[in-house]
């Protein structure tokens, strides 16, 4: 009888470890499928971090061509001979910005006046009607959100007032030349303003920035003359780039809260 009773114990003792090895089984599967799931998760957001970036970045590389080809447009039509060169940084003193797309006119008015001088309006009939056809191009044309005329000034204003006063007065002067430039290119009489007109007052805009975008020279001393401009700036559709990227990211950000 007391070796039944050794033979029960160790049968239960048997069972009992097959128990326990079944569940400690039964663990190591689920923890198997939870590292597979894991893993596999992983691996497919490493393949949309792939995808989202490889959209954001044709969409940058888009724009970047967008404004490189523009640049080079404007750079041939303005200083793609010495002739062409020489007539537009010499002569109408200006300056093409690669990085902006904006080309600057330098000190076009008399000091303290916003009447559009002869000498400047000359440079306009020639200049403004060859922008315009550039930027009226089938590859360009939807692609511009604003052609900004901006008017700048140095800091110091000609009587002795104080800083915010000089501010103000340039300011109402900027805005004023603006003002006066765009009414004056919108009334020349060129067959590629004519038959852009409604097109180019779309976009068309006077913006007068008083001095608050000062040039200052390599010592550090802001240098009035080269302040003293006119400047025509083309803002490309960049809103509707960030706009996407943003579409992107939300697409992203939602994914990862999904997953």
């Amino acid at each position: 009888m007391l070796g039944n009773l050794f033979n029960r114990q160790e049968q239960e003792t048997e069972e009992h470890w097959v128990s326990i090895s079944d569940v400690m089984a039964g663990l190591m599967v689920i923890f198997l499928f939870i590292a597979i799931s894991y893993m596999l998760n992983v691996r497919l957001k490493a393949d949309e971090i792939i995808v989202y970036k490889n959209e954001i970045e044709k969409l940058l590389d888009a724009y970047k061509n967008l404004q490189s080809d523009l640049y080079k447009e404007l750079h041939a039509e303005f200083e793609g001979s010495s002739t062409k060169k020489r007539q537009f940084r010499t002569v109408w003193r200006g300056h093409l910005d690669m990085e902006t797309l904006s080309i600057r006119f330098q000190k076009p008015f008399t000091q303290g006046d916003a009447a559009v001088p002869i000498a400047f309006k000359n440079v306009l009939r020639n200049f403004f009607p060859r922008y315009v056809a550039i930027l009226t191009k089938p590859e360009y044309r939807d692609e511009v959100a604003e052609i900004r005329i901006e008017g700048h000034t140095s800091s110091e204003w000609h009587d002795r007032v104080g800083l915010d006063v000089a501010y103000y007065n340039n300011m109402e002067l900027s805005q004023n030349r603006a003002r006066n430039v765009l009414q004056y290119v919108l009334e020349i009489r060129n067959r590629k303003i004519i038959q852009n007109k409604e097109c180019i007052k779309k976009y068309l805009t006077a913006n007068g920035l008083s001095s608050s975008k000062l040039i200052f020279d390599p010592d550090g001393n802001q240098n009035r003359e080269r302040s003293r401009r006119v400047e025509f700036r083309v803002v490309t559709k960049s809103e509707k780039l960030i706009n996407e990227i943003e579409q992107l990211m939300k697409r992203f950000n939602k994914s990862e809260v999904v997953n």
